[in-house]
């Protein structure tokens, strides 16, 4: 006799039915919890964050946590047109011939700010971290003299170095010693000087590495800059910003350290032309190569490389940021390099300006003391000081395509 299977009743489809659906919504939770890690990726930094080339930074196979914030807006009129705009963009005061701009008219009297401001940070426990900044310049001019308008790159003990192949950057470490407690961590910073004039993006990413990652590997380097250079191709297109784009960086310098330095009168890079100075007993120099460098830096000191000067150039978002800085910490005094395109700060200081191409923000030159107490800041040699900066400001400015600049007076 053949057997006859019994018929489910309705509750026993119903619970079927349940089970069915609770296993197949299971299995898609599954699916959406290994694929989020890489949506998060390609969302991060506004979609722009290069994934392949973090993933081979911080390894393909470490699980990775994705941090992730993007606010404002880019190549926007501050007339009103933008109502993520922050600010209404007024012009800075100053002088046309070296004094700062905040950006420059679109033909109906309205004035540019970029408020676009980027930040993700993805870490890998056991590698490390890389943290993207991205900002659009000029700032809305309500952003001045409060914090840092950019992110600031390392250059208190080392000197930055220029990223070279074709690319305005910056290489740059607080330490570049061998087994140093940082040796595996430096910042590159990429300057993208847009087709729309006097607009630009400043790409900032820190790449801290653990374990065997050292910077003093000339091999090891280059995993510190591609990540920068990456984003900084993908923020050009994704903006609309039409800069010209560098070439792969395979090689990059270390950063210059406290005790490199050099006779000043053999100088090649950011010192040359520098003069000595037998009174302040100026003799010796630490510098970079220039290379589009977006900041310039030259340390003069004696002959056992004690450090009495620094000379510093700011190009870009640098110069309206170092502008804005001192609007913030010497509003005591009657006139900053934020008002006049030269001058002198305190006493033993001096600014210089120049204009640059394209509506650019007005080049920055600076001398000051090294040491706030030393004696260089009690008994200045102000004829010096004057002449030291004209040579490194001349120098720099026609490096960069810019007007000669505008010296302070004695």
């Amino acid at each position: 006799m053949a057997l006859t299977r019994p018929a489910l009743t309705r509750r026993q489809i119903r619970a079927l039915v349940a089970v069915a659906v609770a296993l197949a919504a299971l299995t898609g939770a599954f699916v959406w919890f290994a694929g989020s890690e890489d949506r998060a990726l390609a969302g991060a930094c506004d979609g722009v964050l290069p994934v392949s080339e973090v993933r081979e930074v911080l390894g393909d196979d470490t699980e990775l946590d994705v941090t992730n914030r993007t606010e404002g807006s880019f190549g926007k009129t501050a007339s009103g047109s933008d109502e993520s705009a922050k600010s209404d963009g007024s012009p800075k005061s100053g002088e046309s011939d070296g004094s700062a701009k905040s950006g420059e008219s679109d033909g109906n009297g309205a004035r540019r700010a970029n408020s676009l401001s980027v930040h993700c940070r993805i870490t890998a426990e056991d590698t490390g971290h890389i943290a993207i900044s991205i900002a659009g310049s000029p700032r809305p001019r309500a952003e001045y003299g409060y914090d840092d308008l950019y992110t600031a790159v390392p250059a208190r003990r080392t000197l930055p170095v220029p990223l070279g192949h074709g690319w305005s950057g910056l290489f740059a470490t607080d330490t570049a010693r061998l087994d140093d407690a940082e040796d595996g961590t430096a910042t590159t910073a990429v300057l993208l000087d847009c087709a729309r004039r006097g607009d630009s993006l400043l790409i900032t990413v820190e790449t801290a590495l653990r374990g065997a990652a050292t910077l003093d590997d000339p091999a090891v380097r280059p995993d510190f800059v591609r990540t920068a250079t990456a984003t900084a191709e993908a923020a050009n297109d994704h903006w609309g910003c039409g800069a010209r784009l560098g070439k792969p960086v395979r090689t990059v310098g270390l950063p210059v350290n406290e005790d490199e330095y050099e006779p000043l009168l053999g100088a090649k890079g950011t010192c040359a032309a520098v003069p000595t100075a037998s009174r302040s007993a100026v003799s010796t120099a630490r510098e970079t190569a220039r290379d589009r460098a977006p900041r310039e830096a030259c340390v003069l000191g004696t002959r056992d490389g004690s450090p009495l000067y620094r000379l510093e150039a700011y190009y870009g978002p640098y110069a309206e940021d170092a502008r804005s800085q001192y609007t913030r910490d010497y509003d005591y005094e009657n006139v900053t390099p934020a008002e006049k395109p030269a001058g002198r700060l305190g006493r033993s200081a001096y600014w210089a300006g120049a204009t640059c191409p394209r509506g650019t923000e007005s080049a920055l030159y600076l001398i000051r003391a090294a040491a706030a107490d030393g004696e260089t800041r009690r008994r200045p040699d102000l004829a010096y000081e004057r002449a030291a900066l004209a040579a490194f400001a001349a120098a720099s400015a026609e490096h960069h395509g810019c007007a000669a600049p505008t010296l302070p007076g004695g």
